[in-house]
């Protein structure tokens, strides 16, 4: 494989992703157990839905310059969500991918069922603290939603909103940013299917023994 300038474009849907994936790339790679990479994010304003259609056609010029390539997404707001599995979703991504030229192992999807606020309900006791409550309060909202077998809550959208409207503190990418820097990465704790697809993926494509190019 010829040599290219980046390791990796990835393609979000939204800024709370983007914060989401540079903070991961650029400073918990290490907690990943991958190496240090140069990456390239493109945000779509068409967002989920846009994502979804195009893809293929967004990433066709990073062929030129990136080694693989990654789309992320919500299954949430995608307009495939009643008509498709996130697993249907992200088949059809990399196929599309494949056939626009990107070799089928250096191109994925990431689909999150049903939303990234998903991945705020983690584990980590750091959780409370950056959405301003106590743990208890914390546990209070959550009793409010119904929970899937692993514990998230089944609308983490709306169970997010409910925190934030109780600590006073505004909805931003910066919350993203902020769980992103300090939350395990252990897949015990993320116990959530995209987010180890996602990890698993990276340690694939970048393994830490395998020689850093920056």
């Amino acid at each position: 494989m010829s040599k290219k300038e980046l390791d990796l474009a990835v393609l979000v849907a939204d800024a709370d992703t983007e914060s989401v994936v540079h903070t991961l790339l650029e400073n918990r790679w290490a907690a990943l157990n991958i190496r240090k990479i140069k990456f390239q994010i493109i945000r779509d304003i068409g967002r989920d839905p846009g994502v979804y259609k195009q893809a293929d056609s967004i990433l066709k010029p990073s062929l030129r310059s990136a080694q693989h390539a990654l789309v992320m997404l919500d299954r949430a707001g995608s307009g495939q969500e009643h008509k498709l599995s996130a697993q249907q979703m992200e088949n059809d991504l990399e196929a599309r991918l494949s056939q626009s030229g990107w070799p089928s192992g250096c191109c994925a999807a990431i689909v999150i069922d049903p939303e990234l606020e998903l991945w705020v309900w983690s584990r980590s006791p750091h959780v409370p603290a950056v959405l301003g409550l106590s743990e208890d309060s914390l546990q209070q909202v959550l009793t409010r939603f119904k929970l899937s077998a692993n514990g998230k809550p089944l609308d983490p959208k709306s169970a997010l909103e409910v925190a934030l409207r109780q600590s006073r503190r505004p909805r931003s990418s910066a919350i993203f940013k902020e769980l992103a820097s300090r939350v395990s990465l252990d897949p015990k704790n993320a116990n959530e299917r995209a987010f180890n697809k996602l990890r698993l993926t990276l340690q694939r494509w970048f393994p830490q023994n395998e020689p850093g190019q920056i």
